[in-house]
């Protein structure tokens, strides 16, 4: 199967119950090739082949013979995907937050593009800001270079490291996880089993 470079194919699967049983370290791993196996099946369905899951010195993922990949796991959920170009994705469980953490993860203008604090405005923006950095192939210390420049949509904003803009593309399923994913000039085509 040929490529399709216009599209991205994400991948969400629901971790079965067995695992979500596992304790701390099994459980763990158990999530981390269930989110594997997602990249492998978006690298099928983008007709891409996704050789190993390589990683440089600083634990960031790195193209696997040309093969960008990138995952996230839960508790409940996995997700995976894999592009020709560097790409993040993350997912996460909405809860309440303290204010402290969501002054943390976005400063005022921020606040003021999504009409202000919420937990459902913080998940976007976490969520948001981890694909970028992913996609960066930066931790966490990025974060303070990291912003969200516009609201678009329920489903799309843009978020801004250093000088480079990305468009996020965001979806919101069961009644209490959201995934992100970057995806400049892409059509996304979500898959949840």
């Amino acid at each position: 199967m040929a490529h399709n470079s216009g599209t991205l194919f994400p991948v969400i699967l629901k971790v079965p119950a067995a695992e979500r049983r596992l304790h701390r370290k099994a459980q763990a791993q158990a999530l981390s090739r269930l989110a594997r196996q997602a990249a492998r099946i978006s690298a099928e369905k983008s007709g891409l082949t996704l050789t190993g899951f390589p990683k440089n010195d600083a634990g960031a993922p790195v193209p696997a013979r040309g093969t960008c990949w990138s995952i996230s796991h839960k508790t409940r959920f996995v997700a995976g995907v894999a592009a020709t170009e560097t790409v993040g994705i993350d997912i996460e469980r909405t809860r309440d937050v303290k204010s402290a953490i969501m002054e943390y993860i976005a400063d005022e203008k921020e606040w003021d593009t999504i009409g202000g604090r919420a937990p459902a405005a913080f998940f976007r923006f976490w969520t948001a800001k981890e694909a970028v950095l992913k996609a960066m192939g930066v931790g966490f210390t990025g974060l303070s270079r990291c912003r969200i420049l516009k609201v678009v949509d329920e489903a799309h904003l843009i978020a801004g490291y250093d000088k480079r803009e990305f468009v996020v593309h965001q979806i919101w399923f069961t009644c209490d996880h959201i995934a992100a994913i970057t995806g400049n000039n892409r059509l996304i085509h979500w898959t949840l089993t």
